[in-house]
Formats: C-alpha cells, structure tokens, sequence
C-alpha cells in the first residue's frame, strides 16, 4: 500500500470515528428531546420511547444505504435520500421544539443533529472522492494486465493479447452493466468474478477497465 493510500485511510477512519461519536451524542440528545415532546403532546410513555427510536432508525438504516451506494460510486436512491432528510428535519425540529424559547436556546438545542447531518455530508464526499480515483479499494486501472492471487487467474498475464482473454473481460462488463443494483449502482468486483469463476482482483479490475472506456 503507497504512503497516499495510507494517509487517506487514516483521514477516512478519523471521519467515520468523529461521525460516530457525533452520531452517539446526537442519538442521545435527540431521543430526550422528541421522548419530551411526545409526552407534551399526549403520547402515553411506551409510544414516548418508541417513536423517537423510529426516527433513529430511519436515519441509520437511510445512512447506510447511501454509504453503500457511495462505496459503489452512486449517491443513493431518492427513497434513501428522503428518508435521511425527513428524518433529520424531524430530529432537529423536535430538538428545537423542547429548547428554551431563546435564540442561543434553540442553537445549543439543534447543533447535535445539524453538526451530525453536515458531518455525515462531508464523510459521504470523501468516500465518493476516493471512489472516483483510481487506488483505492478497486484497484488502479492500468494499460497492462493486473496481477492476479493465487487462486485465480495468473495464466491471463501471459496472455495479455489473446482475444479469448479480452472478449471474457469485455462479457464481464456487459454483464455487469445489465445487473446493476437496485440503486442502480454496478455490482461489485467480487459478484463480477464470482459470476466468471475469477478471482475478486480480475472483477475489480474489470469493472474500473468498464468505467474508464477500455471495454467498450
């Protein structure tokens, strides 16, 4: 692994880490408040713990589709999407709604969430960055063959220039395109090498050759 390679894992990690310490103090912050809010509202104790905890849960379950999508390259679905700021407004909405009836009152009740909605944002525009450069997890497409493990394909290195070889890779990619994810993203390296009987660094190879133009 090169020192850049390295570095951007390490800033990735200190993100996600800051992102989930934030995630925890908002889940907290946001649970007392809109548990608050339902009891002044009429809700009995049960439905007080319950629907805040629904709320906490789109918001995770709609955050982690669309840190997948990004893992894919895709920004995520409309629904995820929806879901992630509907529950985020409902989040902040009820953080300020239980605040002292104050300017700072309201900014100190709010920022947990705001500060977890902006940082999230900025962890998701990381991972798309880093998706969209070459090195990362699916590895750099190069003008040569990539290496390939032990268990997979080694003979293609040696077989650069076979038309057999090139028109497998270019099935692959036809196949990957035709078998996108439900959010429209492109299935994995590892789901292309499975369905070729391949190895996981031939199908990530494969699907960054496909989006750079190499195969047609």
């Amino acid at each position: 692994m090169e020192p850049s390679t390295r570095a951007v894992r390490r800033i990735q990690r200190t993100t996600i880490a800051g992102v989930g310490l934030l995630a925890g103090i908002a889940a907290v912050v946001s649970f007392r408040h809109m548990h608050e809010l339902c009891l002044r509202h009429g809700e009995d104790h049960l439905a007080a713990v319950l629907i805040p905890l629904a709320v906490d849960g789109t918001i995770v379950v709609a955050s982690m589709s669309i840190l997948l999508a990004n893992r894919y390259g895709s920004r995520g679905g409309a629904l995820a999407w929806i879901l992630l700021i509907t529950g985020s407004l409902a989040s902040l909405g009820a953080n300020v709604a239980v605040a002292e009836p104050s300017v700072i009152g309201r900014i100190i009740a709010a920022w947990p969430s705001a500060a977890l909605i902006g940082s999230y944002e900025l962890l998701m525009a990381q991972i798309r960055r880093v998706s969209a450069k070459p090195g990362d997890d699916e590895t750099t497409v190069k003008s040569a063959e990539p290496d390939e493990d032990e268990a997979g394909v080694a003979s293609d290195h040696l077989r650069l220039h076979d038309h057999e070889a090139v028109d497998l890779r270019r099935t692959a990619w036809r196949w990957a395109q035709a078998n996108r994810l439900p959010d429209g993203a492109l299935p994995s390296g590892k789901a292309i090498a499975a369905q070729f009987s391949r190895s996981a660094r031939w199908g990530r190879w494969v699907k960054n050759a496909g989006l750079a133009g190499e195969l047609g």
